[in-house]
């Protein structure tokens, strides 16, 4: 079943709660409506003016399911896109506009279906239902449907309450959705249970039926990065393996897409899990950990079930088992066909072999009239047959002599004609050889000949080659040569080099000699330095103190820092640098150690006209 065939069963229904009249023709100004709400959830974009075209012709009246039809497939279906649509809110138009007309759950004075709970046993229904409208569903199809139900409850069947409603309320065609709501909402068949532990069922059937999924749960499944173990709900339809934080479905953390290379395989128990099995892709490998043995299996059974589905090219599970179960009944069908046909045939062959007995009674009494006279013809054959046998024993015994003297002639003949065909033979024998004699000598000649022209073409050839090896041996005396030429100037070359090489080094050494003598040179200026610093703050706080006395409850000022918080540590990093920044070093102590003393002065001089100058 196709995406056209599915939209089209949701589609029926609610153009015939349109059909207000049940005469199967519904206004234009109805089908503007239903075709601008179908286009919106189907995110096609929908032209007004492409209905009144279409209808142009139809402005007497309402139009008819076929008039619409041809309208529906070239403006609707043909621009509907797999996978761009939400089909969940499609069903829910189509349900919308259908139960308000049809589904009266309240007209018993009890409801047991929520009205979500409905919505999906119409989903089901029409996902079920024959490719025949109107929509019925057939007896089997109700019967699986109620099963998947009370399994997901973890209950049993009662066999006997859907034995009366199928004698009931299913005729011969199928049961309709309406009759099968009403049932369910009757509470036949979930008498003592909850309603939400039915709700909760219903909700899992259409999962797994409408909306493709093979199994659902909790897995732990181990990180591709941090390599650490997390529960997460997992997901399973025929082309991707989807896991969430939980349950509700609502953050997806990662897709797994399933093909053809995909595979499964069962792991041993390690890093305190167990149940393990791993999903290997193209690209990752997916570590997981079911909760017990009875899981695991399942979870590999369905996850190489789905990767099976992909491989075949079909996408939904259940759509081939309805097609696999709708054979089954066509076979079954077509076998009480045949065997009611054979059950008409066999009657046929009774009747006609106890007519066939009757006449074979009068051909009896006729057999015997006829062996009287067959009797008497046979005397009178038998007489006929002696008479008849002596005269062939006297032609017998004539042809024997004949015979004995015509075989005495061929055997002469015979040997005659022997001795002929041995000579032939033997002059045939005698011409074959002598053919094979003349063969070889034309042969051996033709060989000889051969065999001289290649003797004298590779005497040139041996001349030729005497030439080119005394050219080569000349040329590799004069290589020889030139290479000593140059194996002594390059010995001359790399000798020099050498004693280069060795000159280098030493004075390298000399080089890092002396840089570790400047670094240790900066290092006693840097600590001379620091010693200058704490020095310099230490005089400049007994001066303060000197300056500016402290009265009796007055509070001591704080001190922020000195002029001299800081000095910059020259940078060690410039081997050829360390002289020129020691020599630095020593010129900004001079010049610190006269503005310390500069500052003091004037800190003096401000003091003697009453002012003060913190630092």
């Amino acid at each position: 079943m196709d995406l056209r065939s599915e939209l089209l069963k949701s589609i029926w229904y609610a153009f015939t709660a349109l059909d207000v009249e049940k005469s199967g023709k519904v206004s234009k100004s109805q089908l503007k409506v239903l075709s601008h709400n179908l286009c919106t959830v189907l995110n096609i974009p929908h032209d007004p003016v492409a209905l009144e075209e279409h209808f142009r012709d139809d402005d007497d009246g309402p139009v008819s399911s076929q008039g619409y039809m041809p309208y529906l497939n070239k403006y609707i279906l043909d621009k509907v896109k797999e996978g761009a649509f939400v089909k969940e809110n499609f069903d829910e138009l189509c349900w919308t506009l259908t139960a308000k007309k049809n589904y009266r759950p309240e007209k018993n004075g009890k409801s047991i279906l929520p009205p979500k709970d409905a919505f999906r046993l119409w989903c089901l229904f029409n996902f079920l239902s024959e490719d025949k409208y109107p929509l019925v569903m057939v007896a089997d199809e109700v019967e699986y449907l109620l099963k998947k139900i009370c399994m997901a409850m973890t209950v049993e069947l009662n066999c006997v309450e859907l034995e009366d409603f199928i004698a009931q309320d299913v005729q011969q065609s199928g049961v309709t959705v309406w009759v099968f709501l009403e049932m369910m909402n009757s509470g036949k068949l979930t008498r003592g249970i909850d309603k939400d532990v039915v709700s909760m069922a219903i909700e899992e059937v259409y999962r797994e039926i409408v909306g493709d999924v093979l199994k659902e749960g909790y897995l732990w499944k181990r990180g591709q990065l941090r390599r650490n173990w997390t529960e997460r709900w997992f997901t399973l339809r025929p082309s991707t393996l989807a896991y969430f934080t939980c349950e509700d479905r609502r953050d997806c953390k990662g897709n797994i897409a399933l093909d053809g290379n995909c595979c499964v395989e069962v792991l041993p128990d390690r890093d305190g899990k167990r149940c393990m099995f791993c999903l290997k892709t193209l690209s990752k490998t997916y570590e997981m950990s079911a909760s017990d043995t009875k899981q695991r299996q399942e979870w590999t059974t369905a996850i190489q079930t789905a990767i099976r589905l992909h491989a075949e090219g079909k996408k939904s599970l259940h759509k081939d088992l309805k097609l696999k179960r709708r054979e089954q009944r066509e076979q079954r069908e077509r076998r009480r066909t045949a065997k009611e046909e054979e059950l008409q045939r066999l009657r046929a062959l009774q009747e006609e072999k106890e007519r066939k007995l009757s006449e074979l009674e009068l051909l009896r009494e006729a057999q015997k009239q006829a062996q009287v006279l067959l009797q008497q013809d046979e005397q009178r054959r038998r007489q006929q047959h002696e008479q008849l046998q002596q005269a062939l024993e006297i032609q017998l015994q004539e042809a024997e002599q004949a015979r004995a003297t015509m075989q005495a002639e061929m055997a002469l003949k015979e040997a005659e004609a022997e001795r002929q065909r041995k000579r032939i033979r033997e002059l045939e024998e005698m011409q074959q050889r002598l053919e094979e004699a003349l063969s070889l000598e034309i042969k051996a000649r033709h060989d000889e000949e051969d065999f001289r022209l290649a003797q004298a073409k590779l005497l040139v050839e041996e001349e030729e080659k005497m030439k080119a090896l005394m050219s080569l041996q000349e040329e590799q005396e004069e290589y020889i040569l030139k290479t000593q030429r140059e194996k002594q100037e390059l010995r001359q070359e790399m000798e020099s080099k050498s004693r280069a090489l060795e000159e280098a080094q030493r004075q390298l050494e000399e080089v890092r000699a002396n840089r570790h003598r400047v670094d240790q040179d900066v290092v006693a200026a840097q600590r001379k330095l620091r010693q200058a610093s704490t020095n310099v703050k230490h005089w400049n706080v007994q001066m303060n103190r000197l300056m500016h006395p402290i009265g009796p409850g007055e509070k001591r000022p704080s001190l922020g820092g000195s002029s001299f918080s800081s000095f910059r540590i020259p940078s060690q990093r410039d081997p050829g640098l360390r002289l020129r920044q020691k020599s630095e070093s020593e010129e900004s102590k001079e010049n610190m150690e006269t503005c310390s003393s500069g500052e003091a002065d004037k800190r003096l001089s401000q003091k003697s006209n009453g002012e003060m100058d913190i630092p």
